[in-house]
């Protein structure tokens, strides 16, 4: 909150969201100077702002700063409507879930400030569950400053928090917070994959998976506890005790499956680690400029040019992925070499896809022999699972081989052929990536709904461990408690007894106007 030095009254910023995770794969603008605006909103001195949920009508640009064709300003809440009739007077309402064109005027002065196309939204049928209105106004700066401050005039309206619109279409059960969480995801998707996965979140995948879960503990819940009360009496069904255990085990079966695939949704949403790795001169630098699409890494034909591990994030066959050009593998020629050896090393432990490359030319000499037998073997011998290291080998140089292909050398596992100057082979290595990140990440297409946050699996690993629990325990009324934990984690897994701090870390994901 500022002063302006011409109006006593306090004012509001509404600033930029923060930046995204893959900046190279935004779309340019029409200058940076769009960032550099402010809509400053000059609101009356008796109207500080609500907490939230206290009631109060909300508004905000929800449509981002910057010069546009079309804004979109939204409100929620029950004066919605009562705001929309002052800026159209003397039109009335127009109908319910129908585009209008309106004349919108300034409440205080009458001054026209836009004819903009209006939709009303009476609640509950609208997102967040209460009256709203959407003005879609012409973009510029002034058009949009001054319907804010319009909205900002009116008795009851106040701008809206970071979120605050999802907040309370999650308060009114528009949303579960696994929805709430693909819709944030979903803002701020940046790869197909990752779009996909968080629109199968949005429409409520996950939800409905751990709401099936909570439903099948809640009927062996219930035989549990009938059996504590009923007992003794002849009036239950024979095996209920048992019916129970055979539930419990296989939600057991179904909740380590999910933990183990944990990673892959946390990789899908936060990027994997791909490291370029090989001797030097392979070409490891000309292939991290040949993915990214820029000029990350120098390239000279003189041995040991990269000395340090150079990141950028790309979008690599529509999925997220950090890049790392490395040092070439090799016995340094002095500190400042070794140092980027070893700071290579320790990059491929970290790697969860490695692109080991060889220069297809001289694959008898004793660096390609050497890294063969040390970097390539040691993964392949690793068990094949999808939390194992996974590598794929790039014979690169191709334009160089004679039409027979690689002279005589080392056995050579699977590997592909690629020409870094010529580009021959890049659509093969792309096509090879999809298919290696799709297991590292899972594919968002076909697989069952991911876990994508620390949070969905720190609430399976307390129900799963609150199920073993369960089977562990001799007496009924502690199984019978077992049970209520288990059934409580996948409760707030969705947002059912959510603590008021994980609601507001969850939300400050929003920008404003969302």
């Amino acid at each position: 909150m500022v002063h302006s030095p011409t109006c006593p009254h306090p004012c509001f910023l509404l600033v930029p969201a923060s930046e995204p995770q893959f900046p190279h794969l935004q779309t340019p603008d029409a200058g940076d100077a769009v960032w550099n605006v402010r809509w400053e909103l000059c609101t009356r001195r008796s109207s500080g702002p609500p907490a939230p949920g206290s009631g109060a009508t909300i508004f905000a640009l929800s449509s981002g700063q910057g010069r546009c064709g079309i804004a979109v300003i939204r409100t929620s809440g029950s004066a919605s409507g009562h705001a929309l009739r002052i800026l159209t007077a003397p039109r009335d309402l127009p109908p319910a879930r129908h585009a209008s064109v309106r004349l919108l005027r300034d409440p205080r002065s009458g001054e026209p400030l836009d004819r903009a196309l209006v939709l009303w939204f009476p609640g509950p049928q609208s997102f967040t569950g209460e009256d709203c209105v959407e003005f879609h106004v012409h973009g510029g700066p002034a058009v949009v400053s001054g319907v804010l401050q319009a909205l900002g005039s009116v008795p009851g309206l106040r701008p809206a928090e970071a979120g605050e619109f999802t907040r309370r279409a999650f308060a009114n059960g528009k949303l579960n917070l696994t929805e709430v969480e693909g819709l944030a995801d979903l803002i701020h998707a940046e790869t197909e994959a990752q779009r996909r996965q968080a629109l199968r979140q949005l429409d409520g995948e996950l939800g409905h998976l751990c709401r099936g879960w909570a439903e099948t503990l809640t009927k062996a819940l219930a035989h549990v506890e009938a059996y504590i009360d009923f007992g003794e009496d002849d009036n239950l069904e024979e095996g209920v005790l048992e019916q129970a255990d055979i539930e419990v085990r296989a939600l057991e079966v179904a909740l380590g499956a999910h933990l183990r695939d944990a990673r892959r949704g946390q990789r899908l949403r936060s990027g994997a680690h791909v490291v370029v790795t090989g001797p030097p001169n392979a070409g490891k630098s000309s292939l991290v400029n040949l993915l990214s699409r820029k000029p990350v890494s120098i390239v000279s034909p003189e041995p040991g040019t990269t000395r340090d591990v150079l990141e950028t994030p790309v979008d690599l066959a529509g999925f997220p992925v950090l890049l790392s050009d490395t040092a070439g593998l090799r016995e340094g020629v002095g500190p400042v070499e070794q140092e980027g050896v070893r700071r290579a090393q320790e990059r491929l432990e970290q790697a969860d896809l490695i692109l080991a490359m060889l220069d297809a030319s001289d694959l008898a000499s004793p660096s390609s022999c050497n890294f063969l037998a040390t970097v390539v073997a040691s993964v392949g011998t690793q068990s094949p699972s999808d939390s194992s290291q996974r590598l794929l080998l790039v014979l690169n140089k191709s334009d160089l081989l004679s039409p027979e292909g690689p002279g005589p050398g080392p056995d050579l596992p699977p590997h592909l052929l690629l020409s870094c100057l010529t580009g021959e082979g890049l659509d093969g290595l792309l096509e090879a990536l999809r298919k290696e990140l799709a297991a590292v990440c899972g594919d968002p297409s076909t697989d069952p709904p991911l876990l994508t946050r620390a949070r969905h699996q720190h609430h399976l690993q307390g129900c799963l461990n609150a199920l073993g629990h369960y089977k562990q325990s001799k007496d009924l009324a502690l199984a019978a408690e077992a049970l209520r934990v288990a059934r409580g984690h996948l409760t707030r897994l969705t947002g059912g007894g959510g603590t008021e701090e994980i609601l507001d870390i969850i939300f400050r994901d929003f920008c404003v106007g969302k």
